[in-house]
């Protein structure tokens, strides 16, 4: 039986005043030359606006902070210094009718950079303005690397366009367009302290697209949706020379979908079967994948990294895991951008997997929470029994994720037909992700057929023929979409049909042996 491997190493919460001397490390870490703050100036900030200070622990330690408060759009759009909007740093001069958030401090653990801890917090912030319904985010940023270019670009707002045109590089002004931030003005003599930037600060703006104003002006159904952001990666099997040399062309995947902002990446079934060609000699089906379940630790522990450093949630296709009974489960491992790492095994081991491998079929099916809602794990061949999604559809999952490996095209439309089936009938969304290639002195691995894609139910907010994305067949390559959860809502209470709620449960229902 497979269980939750391990608990997060990454949150993000709000800050309380038991931080605040984890707080006041890292603001000495993360800036060594500017003066730190005194612990009664952190008090105040969590004090005066609980929900807009965030922390981000990771293995226990104070990695980011965040500092907000609530200002009004007159004060928040004119003119202004550090000091004066926010109270002298002690965040009293929050307002709780504000109609912006201002942000009045960012840091990061300089040695915990590829966590990708200041997005994190950048999310955070944008989170709470779109629950508080705020017009958006405003504050100064840094320049630090003006003053080094200040003959070429004596006005600061020049050197910020230069930043934005890509003719100069500043990081942590080119980080802030990447959140999608612009430049409203330079705001003078805005931090003294702050050397590197010349006292300067460019005034940054984000506006939320789910405020009523801007909602209203651009006449935008978009902008009240709730989106998640999948991608399904069709993996080339290829001869690996090292288990580094298998986790680098993972990473190269994993690396592409974030940056598109995606919140799943799903790999395929058995993705880590090039492992085998690491074996001194051709080994017998049965032996081979005895031989990979000894890659299980190193493989968790790396794809688990992956999550947490590229702030993305992975379906790690499935991997043979030796259980603790002795079997050889195939199992779907999950692993979460908080770090944390669940396992949902196939059910139902297909014939072949049976006889040539001695794969067990598992005992337990149940749906993963995530930071996008509840999710649920179908393995291939466990997609043609309509059972388990229903029982995950009714355990709250909307979006279904289905690694498959398929030898050849009827295979693959069998996966394909149920999966579509699935989603019609359980009113969800279902990401398919497969294997192509070959990997020769594999046994039993010979050829591999798959055309990925994401699939939706079939009524009129969805796409024309219930296909959101979908692969080249037989190519190496990614297809991402936005799903939205909205629509999902619509479809099951005023759908053309409503599976869900049109069941006659006083006809039938199906008993599971764990009820």
């Amino acid at each position: 039986m497979a269980k939750t491997r391990a608990g997060a190493q990454l949150t993000i919460r709000t800050a309380v005043v038991q931080d605040v001397a984890g707080i006041a490390a890292l603001v000495d870490r993360a800036y060594p030359n500017m003066s730190t703050y005194a612990v009664s100036t952190l008090k105040g900030q969590i004090s005066n606006f609980p929900e807009g200070q965030f922390v981000v622990e990771y293995e226990g330690d104070i990695v980011g902070y965040a500092a907000s408060i609530m200002v009004r759009e007159d004060l928040a759009m004119a003119p202004h210094n550090w000091a004066g909007i926010t109270g002298g740093g002690y965040g009293s001069s929050h307002n709780p009718n504000g109609d912006w958030l201002y942000g009045m401090e960012v840091c990061v653990d300089p040695d915990r950079r590829r966590l990708r801890i200041g997005e994190r917090l950048y999310d955070a912030r944008k989170a709470l303005v779109e629950s508080l319904e705020l017009k958006g985010i405003v504050f100064g940023g840094r320049i630090p690397g003006w003053k080094k270019r200040k003959k070429t670009y004596p006005d600061p707002l020049d050197y910020m366009e230069a930043v934005k045109a890509k003719k100069v590089n500043d990081p942590v002004v080119n980080f802030q367009f990447r959140q999608g931030f612009d430049v409203h003005a330079i705001l003078k003599n805005y931090l003294p302290s702050d050397k590197a930037s010349g006292g300067y600060a460019a005034h940054m703006v984000w506006r939320n697209p789910y405020a009523v104003d801007v909602r209203d002006s651009v006449h935008s159904e978009a902008a009240q949706k709730d989106v998640i952001r999948v991608a399904t990666v069709q993996l080339q099997m290829r001869t690996v020379t090292s288990f580094d040399d298998f986790m680098s062309s993972v990473e190269y995947f994993v690396d592409s979908v974030s940056a598109y902002k995606a919140d799943f990446a799903v790999f395929p079934e058995l993705f880590t079967l090039p492992l085998l060609a690491l074996a001194e000699h051709r080994l017998a089906p049965s032996e081979a994948i005895e031989t990979l379940t000894e890659y299980t630790p190193v493989f968790i522990e790396a794809m688990r990294k992956l999550a947490v450093s590229y702030n993305i949630n992975i379906i790690g296709g499935s991997h043979p895991t030796l259980a603790d009974d002795g079997d050889v489960q195939n199992i779907a491992y999950v692993f979460l951008r908080d770090g944390s790492v669940h396992a949902q095994e196939k059910i139902h081991p297909t014939p072949n997997e049976r006889h040539y491998w001695n794969i067990k079929g598992g005992d337990e099916v149940s749906t993963i929470d995530t930071d996008c809602g509840p999710i649920g794990v179908l393995i291939c061949y466990d997609s043609e029994f309509p059972e388990l999604a229903r029982r995950m559809a009714d355990e709250g999952a909307r979006i279904l994720f289905v690694p498959f490996c398929t030898d050849n095209r009827q295979g693959y439309l069998r996966v394909r037909y149920c999966c579509q089936a699935r989603a019609i009938e359980n009113q969800c969304y279902v990401v398919m992700s497969g294997n192509v290639g070959n990997l020769p002195g594999v046994e039993n691995m010979d050829v591999n057929y798959a055309e990925s894609c994401i699939l939706t139910p079939c009524d009129f907010p969805f796409a024309r023929d219930g296909i959101a994305a979908e692969c080249s067949e037989n190519v190496e390559t990614v297809a991402i979409a936005d799903l939205d959860l909205t629509d999902l809502s619509w479809a099951r209470a005023k759908g053309t049909v409503r599976n869900l709620r049109d069941r006659r449960f006083d006809l039938y229902q199906t008993q599971w042996s764990d009820q």
